[in-house]
């Protein structure tokens, strides 16, 4: 059981820092696309809206990764 919960933390520690990156490259085009075509705002727009999921999805993967390690804290007494 150890192990299986030592297994997601990892699983989900490497979907914490997927989003993070994805979530950052999102920025740097729509920053990057803002300042070079201001007139391409519908894929700014698309841009900015992929960076607010990506933060969102970091986000549940970071609680749920708290959340395992609560429970294997839990387990591990």
């Amino acid at each position: 059981m150890t192990y299986l919960l030592i297994l997601a933390i990892i699983g989900l520690a490497i979907m914490v820092v997927v989003s993070l990156v994805r979530g950052i490259i999102a920025f740097l085009q729509s920053s990057r696309l803002e300042v070079d075509n201001p007139e391409e705002a519908e894929r700014v727009g698309r841009l900015q809206l992929k960076q607010n999921q990506m933060m969102f999805a970091r986000i549940k993967y970071q609680a749920l990764a708290v959340a395992v390690v609560a429970v294997l804290l839990m387990i591990s007494r």
